[in-house]
């Protein structure tokens, strides 16, 4: 056959012999193993994903809901402006007395923009009326109830919009506080009725107010008995343990199961002690620092709430309680339809 010179159809002579390579290129590569089994040659700047992240989070600001649920006097404005430094709970009825924080008497949110070392956080504090205050506490959770699928609802009619906002704007309960009275025996039959019903829409976290009404014993044995009586009623509370994904979140979140409910104190005003100022409560016999771990548990509600486990509640709002609540509305109107 006739042979074309420079065709790309014609197979060149190659010698069998592999080429010689310098020893500098016979070094084996410097490669980074991904997960994948993907191997990477160099520098690519993956990491820079983080910082870009960091910088538009910063920008937009963070949007958290928080509920305070429990009877009167417990103290519940007075700890949500202790675990936020700052009055966000409510203002004193006439500026310039000395402040007093007026009893709720309806179920009420209020809005601030916090801001933290350039972070802006938009927090909404729902104060809810002392509820089981009355002779007749039947059915006294309905208005509490109502308000948070409200909420659902709400952000469910923005999310079916066909021309919808770019950033839907976020009124859903990320956390619920639930104050248990510090009474020291067991708990009612309210409080195991009301968290079995809160627990099924919104994460909840239990806590134990003015547990500086009780000895350390008293505050174990309490403890210890609200735990038994949350297994028994198969009452699952933040952070539940059906949603530990990863292993490490597993052990971290067995630690603070075994500290619920915290034991906390609240309080907003400032005290001297060994020139430093802390917040606390002055009694006769001495101040009780809320920050200090020996005296109550409050840093780690603190911790829990905006710390470690802020975005978690709000995933978890987010892809179990309310896509529970989406997947029961859209079945409700096709059946309708």
């Amino acid at each position: 056959l006739p042979t074309h010179t420079g065709s790309s159809l014609e197979p060149e002579e190659r010698s069998m012999e592999p080429p010689a390579v310098p020893e500098e290129e016979m070094m084996p590569l410097s490669v980074a193993p991904s997960p994948a089994g993907c191997q990477l040659f160099g520098y690519v700047g993956i990491e820079a994903v983080l910082d870009q992240m960091k910088i538009k989070t910063m920008k937009t600001g963070f949007e958290f809901n928080i509920m305070v649920v429990g009877q009167s006097g417990l103290g519940k404005s007075t700890m949500v402006n202790t675990l936020f430094k700052s009055k966000v709970s409510r203002k004193a009825s006439q500026p310039g007395q000395e402040e007093h924080i007026p009893k709720t008497v309806q179920l009420q949110s209020v809005t601030h923009v916090i801001e933290e070392k350039g972070v802006k956080m938009k927090l909404t504090v729902t104060d809810t009326p002392g509820f089981g205050d009355q002779i007749n506490n039947e059915n006294c959770w309905d208005p509490i109830i109502k308000y948070i699928n409200e909420q659902y609802e709400r952000y469910l009619r923005e999310e079916i919009l066909i021309t919808r906002k770019r950033k839907i704007p976020d009124t859903r309960v990320h956390g619920c506080v639930y104050f248990i009275p510090p009474t020291g025996h067991w708990l009612r039959p309210l409080d195991l009725e009301f968290m079995r019903r809160l627990s099924k829409i919104v994460n909840v976290v239990p806590v134990i107010a003015k547990a500086d009404t009780l000895t350390l014993e008293e505050r174990a044995e309490f403890k210890q008995r609200i735990q038994e009586d949350l297994k028994t009623h198969a009452i699952s509370v933040y952070p539940q343990e059906d949603f530990d994904q990863d292993p490490d979140d597993r052990v971290l979140n067995d630690l603070i199961r075994e500290k619920i409910p915290f034991a906390v104190v609240g309080a907003d005003q400032e005290h001297q002690v060994n020139g430093k100022r802390v917040l606390g409560r002055k009694t006769k016999w001495g101040i009780i620092e809320v920050e200090n771990p020996a005296h109550c548990e409050f840093p780690l509600l603190q911790d829990l709430l905006i710390r470690s486990h802020l975005q978690d509640l709000k995933d978890i709002t987010h892809n179990v309680h309310y896509e529970s609540y989406r997947v029961r509305r859209l079945n409700e109107s096709n059946r309708l339809g």
